[in-house]
């Protein structure tokens, strides 16, 4: 075997091991990002007040569970430096869509607040997002919860 023949197989040994090192460590954080939650084992309601609590940890005020059924599309009330926000909550096992956004886009005004909000511990699809640009609704993900909780 010549030198440049050798020196191929050496490239192409390392190349390959680099690679593997790479889609190993992908799938490693894929699933590390996937993990479950607490928050994912609970119930709507339940939920509701984990939210809640998480919202009185992080300087929210007059944090307050609006009823189960008939809430005019906020599941909580609350407010912060002087900002009142409407927020949804939505604890599902997949992606969450526009319906959401309507929902707290209606909350916020039937409840005279400045801010909408859908929280949830899921993401949102493409469709949900652009919605909620356009109707000026925050989203807040389980990413964004879980750094709310540390």
């Amino acid at each position: 075997m010549t030198d440049s023949l050798m020196k191929i197989y050496l490239v192409t040994g390392i190349v390959i091991a680099i690679l593997l090192i790479i889609a190993v460590t992908v799938f490693i954080i894929k699933k590390l990002m996937s993990r479950p939650l607490p928050m994912d084992e609970l119930e709507g309601h339940d939920f509701e007040y984990y939210c809640a609590d998480i919202l009185k940890k992080n300087g929210f005020l007059d944090v307050e569970v609006t009823k189960g059924s008939g809430d005019f599309g906020a599941d909580i009330l609350a407010e912060k430096d002087g900002v009142s926000y409407a927020i949804q909550c939505k604890c599902y096992d997949k992606p969450i869509g526009v319906k959401a956004i309507q929902e707290v886009y209606a909350g916020r005004d039937y409840y005279d607040c400045m801010v909408g909000v859908v929280m949830t511990n899921q993401y949102f699809t493409a469709p949900a997002v652009e919605l909620a640009k356009k109707l000026k609704i925050m989203l807040w993900d389980r990413g964004y919860i879980d750094n709310m909780e540390s």
